[in-house]
């Protein structure tokens, strides 16, 4: 009996989650920007996320002209979806309306082509496609194995090798980027503006000033302080209350 009530119940969320989704959708075609966001924090409240709902909800905030809103869903959706082009697209229109210009420094070296073939998936699907070769490696072994064949065995054998490398190449993969998803701390200014403090403490001297909307990661905490770091490399320490962490 408990089984079928949380069956039902699951049923339930999930058919008025996706019909806040719906009727979200359905307000923000009809220009009703303000009752899409109420629409589709709803759904977030409801903890069903994706990253079309954030993609969505930072539109509505962008045709509200919140910017910093807009920004952190942006940037919400890209934690589910780092490759969507239409997500980078929105965002990159979003940072426009943003007062601080920071300069991004490019990552060069090996550093840079490791991330940037890491980051092609996510550390959950780099897993499964762990998975994937090691149950491909399991059915070369199996028909090295049984084969009677010379030159099936070869060809099996090749192939067991080919998929161990590439497992341990996707193992790899999948935990270099969980742990940079786990150390990466990326978050949005929401402060209308915010002075960086040198030190954890507002009588200390002031490094930048920061307006909403501008990006930062977050390196450590200390009681109702952030030390943050700009994309140019600039650090000090920001107040919690002036930004929000993306994860």
């Amino acid at each position: 009996m408990k089984n079928i009530f949380y069956i039902l119940l699951l049923t339930t969320q999930f058919f008025f989650a996706q019909n806040g989704f719906e009727t979200g959708n359905d307000l923000y075609q009809k220009g009703k920007y303000n009752e899409a966001v109420a629409a589709y924090e709803n759904v977030l409240k409801s903890k069903k996320q994706s990253a079309e709902l954030y993609f969505n909800l930072g539109n509505s905030y962008y045709k509200l002209n919140k910017v910093a809103p807009a920004i952190y869903n942006y940037e919400k959706a890209l934690v589910l979806s780092p490759n969507d082009s239409d997500v980078l697209t929105n965002l990159r229109f979003a940072q426009k309306r943003t007062i601080d210009e920071v300069k991004v420094i490019p990552k060069v070296g090996f550093g840079k082509l490791l991330r940037d073939f890491t980051a092609i998936y996510h550390y959950n699907t780099w897993a499964w496609i762990s998975v994937s070769f090691s149950v491909l490696f399991l059915l070369s072994f199996l028909g090295y194995y049984f084969s009677q064949l010379t030159l099936s065995k070869r060809i099996f054998f090749f192939g067991m090798f080919i998929m161990f490398v590439l497992l341990l190449i996707s193992v790899a993969a999948a935990i270099f980027e969980n742990s940079h998803y786990k150390n990466e701390i990326p978050a949005v200014v929401f402060a209308e503006m915010i002075e960086v403090k040198a030190e954890p403490q507002r009588s200390a001297s002031n490094v930048v000033t920061l307006h909403e909307g501008t990006k930062v990661f977050v390196k450590e905490t200390v009681e109702n302080w952030k030390k943050i770091q700009l994309t140019d490399g600039t650090e000090g320490w920001i107040e919690t209350s002036a930004i929000k962490e993306v994860k």
